[in-house]
């Protein structure tokens, strides 16, 4: 599975002059990307291709490559693959449509006939590409231009839906989060979402596997292998097409047979697998995981400048089965010397409309020195006047100490952006409503629960 990811060679079958075809994009990205290794073009029509010689046919390749990338229609692509197999690639991404997933299940056995012929370890067909922000080797069909690549990270995406993870691809980069692997895996007629999950369980890169499916291959084979990949990496899972209309949709587009929600959410349950509802709390549940520590225990402790939000932080706390966590008599004595008598200690702790940086710093460390706190909730709302833009490298030298997961919260729009922007650049997980901090803080608590 390793040439997926760290190929030294790649022959891009169905390259073109024409930017606006998906094999001139494929060359253009890999060789826009940093991509150390060689670049092999492959179309009989083109002689140089972006600076690049470009190659009749496989069998005219100067040296086999380690990958292959195959770009062209589906009538042509058996004759490329039975080529690729004779010359002895034997990995192949396959970006051509126009399979089961449109009806065509003729053509999809005589496709699955090569690749048992020659024994081929095939991504696809009908995918978005690979991306391996480690290595920079960059498959995917989409201009750089609109869809930013994220710097390297510890997320892996799995993703049948290539729209899927490539949107949100696109939002992780935008937001400074960082990536481990992408692949798109669409029909899955080789190599299904098992084989990736199984691949990246003992991938030294992946920190986070991001699973989206739309169908199972093998559920018991998935079931076992998540089992054990589970105990050690945390797996979120977004199950797409859990109604009759989802469904239907399903199976034109992938042409995956999906099932029941709660078949799903029973099956991912016994196999430690988190369940997200939505793109949305894949998202959130990824980042956490990613990037706070272990928590000691579900005790928050909420430090506000806003007294609503607070309240509102206070009964997420309580609705996600997380304790409010209460200070120690000497803690309330050492704030009380501290903070004017406006600010009232205790959970949460409000720090009232005129708080300062330093109070926030205060704050924080008291917190981190208190054995009866094991998570923080930190509101910051920015639109206050005494806040100093100081306080991200407060925040930032306080999460260095690596204490306690300290996660924040802070809501408006560009001013508060860009301080947002630099927490998550540095690792540190920001949202803009405490209703969801609450509940990706619940699943970072859960899913080291499951590891005992």
């Amino acid at each position: 599975m390793q040439q997926f990811f760290k190929a030294r060679s790649i022959a891009v079958i169905g390259a073109s002059r024409n930017p606006n075809k998906i094999g001139h994009v494929i060359v253009k990205n890999l060789l826009e990307s940093g991509y150390k290794g060689k670049v092999y073009p492959v179309n009989p029509k083109v002689n140089v291709l972006l600076n690049q010689k470009c190659y009749p046919s496989v069998s005219a390749l100067p040296a086999r490559p380690d990958l292959a990338v195959i770009a062209v229609p589906a009538e042509q692509s058996l004759h490329v693959i039975e080529e690729c197999g004779r010359h002895g690639i034997r990995h192949i991404i396959m970006i051509t449509a126009g399979f089961a997933e449109v009806g065509n299940h003729e053509l999809d056995q005589k496709l699955l006939g090569i690749i048992r012929k020659y024994r081929l370890q095939l991504i696809g067909p009908n995918v978005l590409g690979v991306y391996d922000a480690h290595s920079s080797l960059d498959t995917l069909f989409l201009p750089r231009l609109r869809l930013n690549r994220p710097k390297p990270g510890g997320i892996s995406f799995v993703c049948q839906s290539g729209a899927v993870g490539s949107a949100t691809l696109d939002m992780i980069a935008k937001q400074g989060y960082g990536c481990a692997k992408f692949i798109s895996y669409g029909n899955a007629l080789s190599i299904d979402e098992t084989d990736l999950i199984e691949y990246l369980g003992n991938d030294p890169e992946t920190d986070v596997i991001c699973l989206y499916i739309e169908g199972l291959k093998n559920g018991r084979r998935f079931m076992d292998v998540c089992k054990k990949v589970s105990r050690k990496k945390p797996i979120i899972a977004v199950k797409g097409g859990t109604t009759l209309a989802g469904t239907q949709a399903a199976l034109s587009h992938t042409a995956a047979l999906a099932g029941s929600a709660d078949i799903y959410k029973a099956a991912f349950q016994q196999s430690g697998i988190m369940w997200a509802d939505s793109l949305e709390d894949w998202f959130d549940y990824a980042r956490i995981l990613e990037k706070s520590i272990k928590p000691k225990g579900k005790k928050v402790m909420v430090i506000t400048n806003g007294g609503g939000y607070g309240i509102l932080a206070a009964d997420a706390v309580e609705k996600s089965n997380l304790e409010m966590a209460s200070f120690s008599p000497r803690t309330k004595e050492l704030l009380r010397k501290k903070f004017p008598p406006l600010v009232n200690i205790h959970n949460p702790l409000d720090l009232v409309g005129d708080a300062t940086t330093q109070r926030y710093a205060d704050a924080i460390e008291a917190c981190l020195q208190e054995k009866n706190i094991d998570m923080i909730l930190l509101i910051v709302l920015y639109q206050t006047p005494l806040i100093t833009s100081d306080i991200v490298d407060v925040i930032k030298e306080a999460c260095s100490q690596r204490k306690k997961p300290i996660i924040v919260v802070s809501t408006g729009g560009d001013f508060t952006d860009i301080h947002k922007r630099s927490l998550e650049e540095s690792g540190i997980p920001c949202f803009t409503f405490p209703e969801r901090a609450v509940q990706a803080m619940r699943i970072l608590w859960d899913f080291y629960q499951k590891k005992k």
